[in-house]
C-alpha cells in the first residue's frame, strides 16, 4: 500500500464492528490497534502494562482526581492522552493503519488520511452474537450490552466534542445486522480502495 490510509471504526458492542476491523487491517496489510494499542504504549514508554489497562477507555472519575491549573491527577486522563498522543506520532510518521475505538475519529479528525466508520446493529441480533461469542443466557447478553456501550458511549463523550454514534461525526456508518461481517468489511473495503485511487 503505498498511500496512507487510517481507519478508524467505532462499533456497538456485539456490532462485528471489530471483527471487520480486523479482517480488512489483515487484507490491507495495516497495523491493527485495539486492545493491543496498550502494549505497544506500555514498551514505548516504559509503563506497567496492568497499570494501562485498568484505566483505558474509562472516562475521569472527579470524586478521585483533582485539576488543578489545567493539570490533572486522573489517572484514566493520562492513559487516554497517552493513547491519544501515540496514534497522532504514528500518523505524522506516514503510518497506516487500522485503530478501533480510542476515540481515533475525533483525535485525527484534520489527517488527510482518515477514514472514520460507526458500525451499529439491531438489539436482536447484536444480542445473539454475544450469546453465541460469550455463551451467556440472553438476559445476560443484554446487560453486558447495555453496560458496555454506556462505558465506550461516556468515555467517548468525555474526550470528544461530537456524540458517540452520532452520524455527522464518521465519514460512513453501517447498520451491518442484515449484511453479517463479510458485508461490512466490503463496505468499507470498497471506502478504502476508494481513497487508495484518488
Amino acid at each position: 500500500m503505498e498511500r496512507q490510509i487510517i481507519l478508524a471504526v467505532g462499533r456497538e458492542f456485539g456490532s462485528a464492528g471489530h471483527e471487520a476491523a480486523e479482517i480488512l487491517a489483515k487484507r490491507h496489510g495495516m497495523m491493527f490497534l485495539d486492545h493491543a494499542l496498550l502494549q505497544n504504549v506500555a514498551a514505548e514508554k516504559n509503563i506497567d502494562l496492568n497499570l494501562l489497562m485498568q484505566y483505558d477507555e474509562k472516562p475521569k472519575n472527579h470524586f478521585l482526581s483533582r485539576t488543578v491549573a489545567g493539570y490533572t491527577t486522573a489517572l484514566e486522563e493520562h492513559v487516554a492522552r497517552i493513547q491519544f498522543d501515540y496514534l497522532k506520532n504514528l500518523a505524522d510518521k506516514g503510518k497506516s493503519f487500522v485503530v478501533v475505538g480510542r476515540c481515533a475519529e475525533f483525535v485525527l479528525k484534520d489527517h488527510p488520511a482518515m477514514l472514520s466508520v460507526f458500525v451499529l446493529g439491531d438489539k436482536k441480533t447484536k444480542c445473539k452474537r454475544i450469546m453465541e461469542k460469550y455463551d451467556l443466557s440472553e438476559e445476560e447478553a443484554l446487560k453486558m450490552m447495555k453496560r458496555k456501550d454506556a462505558s465506550r458511549r461516556n468515555y467517548h463523550n468525555y474526550y470528544c466534542d461530537g456524540k458517540w454514534g452520532d452520524s455527522r461525526n464518521y465519514d460512513l456508518c453501517i447498520n451491518g445486522s442484515k449484511i453479517g461481517v463479510e458485508g461490512i468489511v466490503e463496505i468499507i473495503d470498497h471506502l478504502i480502495r476508494q481513497r487508495m485511487e484518488q
